[in-house]
């Protein structure tokens, strides 16, 4: 591990000439957070090409089934796809607040999303005139509801 964080020292070095060329703290912050991004993505793909050990930490075995979520650490679906799932059903035809969205979740996709996780996504949705953003009378918090 200490080869890794040697490794991007060096790269920080190297780049901070031209990070600190920009005079907003802000761009440079998100300079930085992109380009760590991209080493850490680059040198995980990196590792998991050349190591053979799979993200339980185990070596996979020839005739190992392949379909097996388990085993081979496959991801849940992400908030975006589990909503947009859910604008295909009649969920929202009533209105939800995000709190009772992500309880929905939880219990029907096993997916435990934060309420911030979805706000986005919802806000985006009622953007695209997909679905409705209401002030519940109630709780004076947003609810959401199909067109």
């Amino acid at each position: 591990m200490s080869k890794h964080i040697e490794k991007l020292k060096k790269q920080l070095l190297e780049m901070s000439e031209v990070v600190n060329a920009f005079k907003s703290e802000a761009v440079q912050v998100r300079i930085v957070d992109r380009l760590l991004d991209t080493i850490v993505d680059t040198d995980r793909s990196d590792t998991e090409a050349i190591d053979p050990i799979n993200k339980k930490g185990r070596r996979s075995r020839p005739g190992e089934d392949e379909d097996n979520d388990s085993i081979h650490g496959r991801k849940k679906p992400g908030a975006t796809k589990i909503l947009n799932q859910l604008l295909m059903t009649d969920y929202f035809n009533t209105a939800h607040s995000i709190s009772a969205i992500a309880d929905y979740c939880k219990e029907h996709y096993d997916s435990d999303f934060k309420t911030s996780e979805l706000s986005g996504i919802l806000l985006k949705l009622s953007k695209e005139n997909k679905l409705r953003r209401e002030r519940s009378n109630d709780n004076n918090r947003f609810e959401y509801v199909r067109y």
